[in-house]
């Protein structure tokens, strides 16, 4: 079973692998330059505010745990660091989200030979924007659900030390999520749906999700992470997450 996580990890490589077809290039052109443009404004952010922004977490810390400031402090800069990359990711995709489901298509279509029923060109992406849009908009409202309680874990004393892990697994999961979604939802598979197909696949999700969060916090590595995660993701939905079809469908 832990192979399923290296055949979920291995799927972003292939992902970064299918971007070099030339049938596929242009499509990754609007995303990585998303990338860019957002990837610079967080880095400007996070270097104005990370330094302030950990001291006053430390502030709160008691006295008697004063000796541990140096753990603190790398516990916080880590979490500080997840979470901008996180919501980087995640404004990046809300923009890119009609590009990302004609990548999904492109690649899909490039793997099996065959286009998908309606598929598209760059112009009907675009008139999809709005269903696309509030796609995204339904995954923040659920990585915001569920964010809420793991930020509060990491003001509760001794409880905290775990916080960081539980964000991580947390946040490798959401990738999953985020990017299975594209290539699930070009076969109409509604987003309860598409939770449940990864939680049927939980080791191939966290594999696939944990490569792509490991990746996101790589400079100019992570320019490419969308659109090779939106391709890995398409390339495990043919090759292990689709074959479940049928178990799904009598749930």
């Amino acid at each position: 079973m832990l192979g399923q996580t290296f055949i979920g990890a291995a799927g972003l490589l292939k992902g970064a692998r299918l971007l070099r077809q030339p049938g596929l290039r242009r499509f990754v052109i609007i995303p990585v330059a998303v990338n860019v443009l957002l990837f610079t404004v967080s880095l400007w952010v996070l270097a104005a505010q990370f330094s302030p922004l950990v001291d006053t977490w430390i502030g709160y810390l008691p006295a008697w745990l004063e000796w541990l400031e140096w753990l603190f402090w790398l516990f916080f800069a880590i979490t500080a660091l997840l979470l901008v990359f996180y919501l980087f990711a995640i404004l990046a995709n809300l923009i890119a989200a009609p590009f990302n489901g004609l990548l999904a298509e492109a690649v899909e279509q490039h793997l099996t030979g065959q286009p998908l029923p309606g598929g598209g060109s760059l112009l009907s992406a675009l008139r999809e924007t709005p269903v696309a849009v509030l796609d995204e908009l339904r995954k923040l409202g659920y990585f915001v659900l569920r964010a809420i309680p793991l930020l509060i874990l990491f003001w509760i004393p001794v409880v905290n030390l775990a916080a960081p892990f539980l964000w991580v697994l947390f946040s490798a999961w959401m990738m999953a999520v985020e990017y299975c979604d594209y290539p699930m939802g070009n076969h109409g598979m509604r987003f309860t749906d598409q939770r449940r197909r990864l939680r049927q696949n939980k080791l191939l999700s966290f594999g696939f999700g944990g490569a792509t969060l490991f990746a996101t916090m790589i400079p100019l590595v992570n320019f490419l992470v969308m659109p090779a995660a939106v391709a890995g993701a398409t390339a495990l939905w043919i090759d292990q997450l689709k074959q479940a079809d049928g178990a799904l469908q009598h749930d």
